[in-house]
């Protein structure tokens, strides 16, 4: 069956993501994820603001902020889509489907690589990757948070600064790294230190508001 191309509204953001197959892993050791992300800047950075990503043993979270670029007229409009954090009309836009071919070409890559490397054969991936619209700004806060703290709530580590496969090291200024937006930073959280207390504050009471943890388990199913 061939995979829908999706089409997907400039300036507005997404949530990206997708799990093994089965649940299975489709990381499995530490080059598995620097190839991985090696292919989100050579297939995406042209399409996207990588805002925050965090790459799990089993699945993978990128929130994305779609580029304005030459776009294609396109009737079909993405599940939601018409909810935006911007509060533009998304009848009056044009939308890319250029986002969705890159984003397959950056699944199939990885798993071609992954079945050459291990000697499998087969899907690796549950199915197509999935970009869910931010509905609110309030989601937008809370899906950063939630992204960064995920090798936590998945007991991985037991602070978000020792996962070395998330972006939330550039973020608190730990380390350099070109898929991170310090202005987004800047204006939607004010300072490092504000920020790691918004994380710290999750991780202790794993507290969502309702909406956003209905939003994020359609995630996690």
């Amino acid at each position: 069956m061939p995979r829908r191309i999706i089409p997907f509204l400039p300036n507005q953001y997404y949530h990206f993501y997708n799990r093994g197959n089965n649940r299975q892993p489709v990381f499995f050791e530490r080059d598995n994820y620097l190839y991985f992300l090696r292919g989100v800047k050579k297939y995406l950075r042209d399409q996207m603001d990588v805002i925050a990503y965090c790459l799990m043993p089993t699945h993978y979270h990128i929130l994305g902020r779609v580029k304005s670029q030459p776009e294609t007229e396109i009737s079909e409009f993405l599940e939601n889509s018409e909810i935006s954090v911007s509060g533009a009309a998304p009848q009056a836009q044009t939308v890319s489907t250029e986002v969705s071919k890159s984003m397959m070409r950056l699944g199939v890559s990885y798993t071609k690589a992954i079945n050459k490397r291990f000697a499998r054969v087969g899907a690796l991936f549950q199915g197509q990757f999935q970009g869910k619209p931010v509905r609110s700004y309030e989601h937008l806060l809370n899906l950063c948070v939630y992204i960064h703290a995920n090798p936590v709530k998945d007991g991985l580590v037991s602070l978000p600064d020792n996962w070395e496969y998330s972006n939330y090291l550039e973020w608190i200024g730990l380390r350099k790294g070109t898929l991170v937006k310090q202005e987004f930073i800047a204006e939607n959280f004010g300072t490092v230190e504000e920020y790691k207390q918004k994380i710290a504050g999750y991780i202790k009471t794993r507290y969502l508001p309702d909406d956003f943890r209905n939003y994020i388990q359609e995630a996690e199913r």
